[in-house]
């Protein structure tokens, strides 16, 4: 499934106000017995084998979305493919575990320990003896060091994206031998796990012109199974190939090619027989599904199909199938005996030819795609909710708290997850996962979802329904104001998928349909009196009006509505509430846009109203989120095995720059506190893992109940493997384990192909 969103940690990171004591946050679940970490809500899927099923040799074609700008992954214009090749060529001294934890790389690392704290960290890295470059040197204290110095900012020769906790080292020198790194800091800094990964050798690290131009093409020293063949950028792969100065237990792949497919092409490279590894959207990964369904023993054929009719070519067509003789002849005398003339005889035969071709066509896809399977589990990442705070309605610290408090999230989580079978489950935190040490459900310190203290927070800013509305003097309509020819249904009309189109106004979305929670809708002119979908209450069709007031249902004073009815649209200053909601328009990202709909209705339902523009994929991020272009936006944020470092650029208080604009790092929402920085930085400069795990949990109360931005879901995972390749597919939390990837010796299924790697 595609969603927009920030990559992976070694590429994520390039460059109103709450009042102390208003905002009450509950007491932390890590006081109570219970760890309020919990499990992962799904396993990776990789179908796990020990290495001696696995067969020597093979290639793995393996689908990316690029083919990657640069191979230093600490370049800004890094990627996930950056990522990926760095993993497979070059040393991590920790790795992410099913968890996502960092544990100790044995085959770089025989121990990492913090052997002082006063009146400095000093660090002592122990190398694995047999850790060499593949031009043979040692890996050792010259190649920390000059990552230290390119990543340190000190030498701003060096364009890189990012120092975090190399810009705390002092020095770093040898340690009692050639396999020992002696690393001391400054400041104490707890996250010091995450530093030395990826390791780049001395030649690409030791002067500026190496790291700004050595790597981005090729690596010509590397020290992991893989190591980088070609980037071929006309074939839109990188190539990797064993390296034969690996210690390590060997690479059972001969080759890994990252091939450069497009997500809505990948359906078609797997029917090829030109992928075996691609991660995919719901669509292809039903497909992938249907071609495994139970088949007519005789034909082949599903038996029935995904609505539960006669599937095509099952033998339950409306025509005869003539067996032996002329099909042609039989058929058409058969029609004629039915009394059908020769002409429309002859149509018959056209059609049921077409048919028999489009079955034909259609049953060499589906082997074709039999010889997959889908693999299925959680990405480390979610999916969030931003609320631009930088200025309009939202710069109100209520209004954003009434928008998060109109959210139904569980409901968003199903909508998403629930048809995959995957854990519909919303996240509780901005900083981590479920599983993962820092995760607690913070969500309390916004409260749960309620529409009638959402209203009373927007009545508190000054939102009333039915307020007094007029039109704007450059031509903007407020709730209420006459509706002008072009914009007859409460929508602009540029048509097409991308566009504008206005959510909240007389209650219609860009088909002309009234909306109810997202979830189909009725004929224009039909009577809207009648059952919301949701509730089963009866409501108002919002036709009438009052005098100087909204659209919207109307009863004496003092009656409930109906639950799950729209509110009146709220209107200040004679102005209605309306928030621009951008979204890309890929055809990936029809989850999102499914979301947005189902939050379009949410916010309705308390009287915001929406004003949805959808814009290509490529300027979705740089030319909105990034820019501020935007009131609400769905993206994706990775999470961290080190939220102190990795978070704090996303939910820092932006500052102002040295020529009056706004700095906001990655924080795209423009909302922060000095008290979420200062927890931050506690959290960054204590070596005690409870007190930075206690205090990262207080800084995410804090983020929540500021509602700059509402964690949705948890990310899925969809991936399509070649039934026989193991150890690769839906990796979850856990770092690829590349060398142990590779195709199944034949003869080696089921339980016995099944056992855990032996690692």
């Amino acid at each position: 499934m595609s969603h927009v969103g920030v990559g992976p940690r070694a590429v994520m990171r390039s460059v109103a106000f709450l009042t102390a004591g208003v905002l009450a946050v509950p007491a932390l679940a890590g006081c109570s017995s219970e760890d309020p970490s919990g499990k992962p809500l799904a396993a990776q899927d990789v179908a796990a084998a020990a290495r001696a099923r696995v067969a020597d040799g093979g290639t793995l074609r393996w689908a990316v979305d690029s083919v990657p700008d640069t191979l230093n992954a600490f370049q800004s214009d890094a990627d996930a493919t950056t990522a990926r090749v760095a993993q497979a060529v070059l040393p991590s001294l920790y790795r992410m575990d099913e968890r996502g934890r960092p544990v100790r790389n044995p085959d770089y690392l025989e121990s990492a320990k913090v052997v002082e704290t006063e009146p400095k960290q000093v660090v002592v890295y122990k190398l694995n003896q047999q850790a060499v470059w593949s031009d043979g040197r040692e890996i050792g204290a010259a190649d920390f060091a000059a990552q230290w110095r390119a990543l340190s900012g000190k030498d701003t020769a060096y364009w890189t994206a990012r120092n975090a906790g190399y810009d705390r080292i002092e020095k770093i020198e040898r340690g009692a031998n050639d396999l020992e790194v002696k690393v001391t800091f400054d400041r104490p800094y707890a996250d010091w796990k995450s530093l030395f990964t990826p390791l780049y050798p001395k030649e690409v690290t030791g002067t500026p012109d190496a790291f700004n131009d050595g790597a981005r093409r090729g690596i010509e020293v590397t020290a992991g199974p893989f190591t980088v063949k070609k980037v071929d950028t006309k074939a839109d792969e990188v190539v990797l190939t064993g390296n034969p100065r690996w210690w390590g237990e060997p690479a059972k792949l001969d080759k890994i090619v990252l091939r450069a497919v497009p997500r809505d092409e990948r359906v078609s490279g797997l029917v090829a027989g030109e992928l075996d590894l691609a991660e995919i959207d719901p669509d292809t990964a039903e497909q992938v599904a249907r071609a495994a369904a139970p088949r007519d023993a005789g034909t082949g054929t599903p038996l029935m199909g995904p609505d539960g009719t006669p599937a095509p070519g099952s033998g339950a067509s409306a025509l005869p199938g003539p067996q032996g003789g002329s099909a042609a002849r039989a058929l058409r005398s058969w029609a004629i005996a039915n009394g059908s003339d020769e002409e429309a005889a002859e149509e018959e035969i056209l059609a049921r030819e077409k048919r028999r071709k489009a079955e034909a066509k259609a049953e060499r896809r589906r082997k074709a795609l039999s010889g997959f399977e889908v693999r299925k589990s959680l990405e480390p990442a979610y999916t969030q909710l931003a609320l631009n705070g930088a200025e309009g309605p939202l710069a109100d610290e209520r209004v954003r708290r009434a928008v998060a408090r109109a959210l139904d999230r569980e409901k968003l989580a199903e909508a998403v997850l629930k048809p995959l079978g995957l854990p519909a489950e919303p996240v509780g935190s901005h900083l981590a996962l479920s599983g993962q040490p820092a995760y607690a459900d913070g969500s309390g310190a916004l409260g749960e979802q309620d529409a009638k203290e959402a209203r009373a927070l927007l009545a508190d800013a000054g939102w009333v329904p039915g307020g007094p509305v007029r039109k704007s003097e450059d031509g903007e309509k407020a709730a209420g104001a006459e509706k002008s020819e072009d914009d007859e249904d409460g929508k602009k009309s540029d048509g097409g998928d991308e566009g504008t189109y206005i959510v909240g106004e007389d209650g219609k979305d860009t088909d002309g349909k009234n909306k109810d929670d997202g979830e189909g809708g009725r004929e224009e002119g039909e009577d809207t009196g009648g059952t919301d979908q949701e509730s089963g209450e009866k409501h108002s069709s919002g036709k009438n009006t009052a005098q100087g007031g909204a659209p919207g249902a109307y009863a004496p004073k003092g009656t409930a509505a109906p639950a799950g009815a729209a509110a009146a649209p709220v209107a200040k200053d004679g102005k209605a509430l309306t928030l621009r909601f951008v979204l890309p328009s890929g055809p990936g990202s029809q989850a999102l846009r499914t979301v947005a709909d189902r939050i379009s209705d949410m916010l309705e339902k308390i009287g915001i109203g929406t004003e949805i523009t959808k814009v290509p994929d490529e300027s979705y991020f740089k030319d909105h989120v990034a820019s501020g272009e935007y009131d609400l936006a769905l993206y994706s944020w990775p999470a961290s095995a080190f939220p102190a470092t990795d978070a704090r650029p996303i939910y820092a208080k932006p500052v102002p720059a040295a020529d009056g604009s706004l700095n906001v790092a990655q924080n795209y929402t423009r909302v922060g506190t000095d008290q979420v920085d200062q927890l931050f930085d506690q959290a960054m400069g204590t070596l005690d893992e409870g007190k930075a795990r206690d205090l990262l949990r207080k800084a995410d109360s804090r983020i929540w109940a500021a509602a700059g931005s509402v964690p949705l879901y948890q990310r899925p995972q969809l991936v399509a493997a070649r039934e026989n390749l193991a150890n690769a597919g839906a990796f979850g939390f856990e770092t690829p384990v590349y060398e142990d990837m590779g195709f199944l010796k034949k003869g080696a299924r089921g339980a016995e192909a099944s056992a855990s790697p032996a690692r």
